[in-house]
């Protein structure tokens, strides 16, 4: 089988296609054809060798994928040959608290830059029907952050997003299934279209605004947003503090600028809002949100679509941060 290695991390050119020999499924395992992987902003953090919790090289890259059941072993009831199933993002948290030992692609599993891979059948999920391999293959992290970053939002709460990454985005499309009021910031005026076809609902031109809780609080009639799904860490976090209703819920889901103003804690104190940070979520969390995505047929946002060949292009394309939904390998 064709599989992916990087063997130097930090080293693009180390990423490399190999033939190796098909591994054995054992008792609990599946057998998956690959047909599809998708890309996330941790997947460049790894390649560039950043990663902060535990890094091994000579890996097979990528967390995030779809495929066909080949072979099934023994002790395998949760699926069989010719079923369509997609990755969960944590292969070894089902449910409840988040395990001591977390378990992660790229760490202690291979990933999904791969024609073949066995895996655990408790890792799966099943591909609601009116996906595509490559829509399905969008979803294990950013899909599931964002549904964790909404739970619990209702009809005629207002959600506010942050910029127009893969979870941003996603955010939008649940928030709308879930009957919620989305406000949306960008950086350009070219994405308002985009934004606005996808379900939101107000638009707020960040680079126009830096100041953009005071557009928040005048499109909430001064109360601020109720849910915040906050991707900006240190670049965001004080403008959203401004930005939360009392007693609302920032979602804190990333730190993509690491240079910011400082919290003003008597602000965060009297916001009396809690502030959760989410960490994807669980095998549970990616069943339930999938019944969703069918009973709502959504379909993921794909910026675009490279071939198993051409791998290296779709690390370049995510790297340049200039895209517009998931970029996705297709096998």
């Amino acid at each position: 089988m064709k599989v992916y290695r990087h063997t130097q991390l930090g080293d693009m050119s180390t990423l490399n296609v190999r033939e190796e020999a098909f591994p054995s499924v054992g008792y609990g395992q599946v057998l998956v054809r690959v047909q599809a992987s998708s890309l996330n902003f941790r997947d460049i953090i790894i390649a560039q060798g950043h990663y902060p919790f535990g890094i091994v090289e000579n890996h097979v890259p990528l967390s995030d994928g779809a495929g066909v059941i080949e072979a099934v072993g023994d002790g395998v009831r949760r699926f069989a040959a010719g079923d369509r199933v997609m990755s969960g993002f944590f292969p070894n948290w089902f449910g409840g608290r988040i395990p001591a030992h977390r378990e992660q692609y790229q760490k202690e599993h291979d990933g999904w830059l791969t024609e073949y891979l066995v895996i655990s059948a408790e890792a799966l999920t099943s591909i609601p029907d009116h996906l595509t391999f490559e829509e399905a293959a969008a979803l294990p992290c950013a899909a599931l952050t964002a549904w964790s970053a909404v739970s619990g939002v209702g009809p005629g709460d207002t959600v506010l997003t942050l910029g127009t990454g893969g979870v941003s985005i996603f955010a939008i499309q649940f928030a709308k299934a879930l009957g919620a009021r989305v406000i949306s910031t960008t950086s350009s005026n070219d994405k308002f279209d985009k934004l606005t076809a996808l379900g939101a609902d107000e638009l707020i031109n960040y680079k126009e605004k830096p100041d953009w809780h005071k557009a928040v609080r005048e499109l909430t009639a001064g109360l601020g947003a109720d849910r915040i799904v906050e991707v900006g860490g240190p670049a965001t976090i004080a403008e959203s503090v401004r930005s939360i209703r009392e007693g609302g819920q920032v979602s804190i889901v990333g730190a993509l600028g690491m240079e910011g103003e400082a919290i003003d804690i008597m602000k965060l104190f009297f916001s009396q809002a809690t502030y959760k940070v989410i960490s994807v979520g669980n095998r549970s969390d990616l069943e339930e949100m999938n019944r969703a995505v069918a009973a709502h047929h959504l379909r993921p946002v794909i910026d675009s679509v490279f071939s198993f060949e051409d791998a290296r292009s779709a690390f370049d394309r995510l790297s340049n941060r200039n895209v517009f939904g998931k970029v996705v390998i297709r096998n």
